[in-house]
């Protein structure tokens, strides 16, 4: 353990997922190809958006965002846990581990805040169509936008302040291959119990905010949408039931993570997985590569960039 004359950390050492040889070549594996297809699918949208003026609804928009901030949550933690995967690496400096962690939360609150704003979108989209074009105007969609990012890392800021606040003398293993917050406070050597408790508040009650409030968006979108089956949405239907199934899978790790003080149970680090990875990885095919006009769009940048 790395300790300067006061006997305070100056490294982390992040254990990983596994430290047998064959897991950890099939860890290395998934990863490279989950962060492949993270980076490629998220990439691809992006330049299909920007590129195709027919795809310049307020919809792709948010789109295009959303696909911007899963390329940043994952490249948080998904390159240096390959770099330990190869190198066998483990060790993080202290600063860089509060770096990740002030990253990784603050991506990770603007994607919920994000996707928040885009039940939104849909939910004025079906259930006020008239007034959408309003409502949903272009100004409107920057500055949405911009408080997702403000919201993001206004509570980032908060997180890292409290966690940089409390000493660290003692184990520095953490038993993840990421630095996270309820990974990290039951390494300080100090009580921790009000600190826990405003960090369950900060970041389990937005999670838990963020998704009920996507639930009921969802729940009176896919109650307009039941009221028109007869008239032939079942493909409107389809959709809503998917962006609930992606919500749930990115919301209910988080839910479980952070709503709750860190000295309780120790958080899984395979259910971490889900909203580093994971999530981000099924959000593309999920929000767009569904869609038809995205699939045009698609084939149409690719039969330009084939004339070049």
């Amino acid at each position: 353990m790395a300790q300067d004359n006061s006997s305070r950390v100056t490294e982390f050492i992040l254990l990983g997922l596994s430290d047998r040889r064959e897991l950890k070549l099939l860890f290395f594996t998934l990863f490279l190809l989950a962060y492949t297809m993270v980076l490629l699918g998220n990439l691809l949208i992006i330049v299909t958006v920007r590129t195709d003026p027919k795809l310049s609804s307020p919809m792709y928009f948010l789109l295009c965002n959303l696909s911007f901030i899963d390329i940043c949550c994952t490249s948080v933690t998904a390159p240096r846990a390959l770099v330990a995967l190869l190198s066998g690496h483990k060790a993080i400096a202290f600063e860089d581990c509060m770096a990740q962690l002030f990253f990784l939360h603050f991506v990770g609150s603007s994607e919920m805040f994000l996707l928040t704003v885009m039940a939104f979108d849909r939910y004025t989209a079906i259930c006020r169509p008239l007034h959408y074009t309003a409502i949903m105007a272009r100004r409107a969609c920057w500055a949405l936008v911009a408080a997702c990012w403000a919201g993001g890392f206004i509570h980032s800021f908060v997180q890292t302040v409290l966690m940089l606040q409390l000493p660290f003398c003692g184990p520095n293993t953490i038993h993840s291959y990421f630095c996270d917050v309820p990974l990290i406070i039951r390494l300080a050597c100090t009580d921790t119990t009000l600190t826990e408790w405003l960090m369950a508040s900060n970041s389990g009650l937005i999670s838990l905010g963020c998704f009920l409030v996507l639930v009921a968006s969802y729940a009176l979108i896919l109650a307009k949408v039941w009221a028109r089956v007869s008239q032939g949405n079942w493909k409107a239907l389809s959709t809503c039931a998917s962006h609930v199934m992606v919500i749930t899978l990115f919301f209910m790790p988080c839910i479980f993570t952070y709503l709750r003080p860190a000295g309780t149970l120790p958080p899984s680090k395979y259910v971490c997985v889900i909203y580093t990875i994971l999530s981000p990885m099924m959000n593309p095919l999920i929000y767009s590569l569904r869609s038809s006009d995205v699939k045009e769009s698609m084939w149409r940048l690719w039969k330009r960039c084939r004339t070049f």
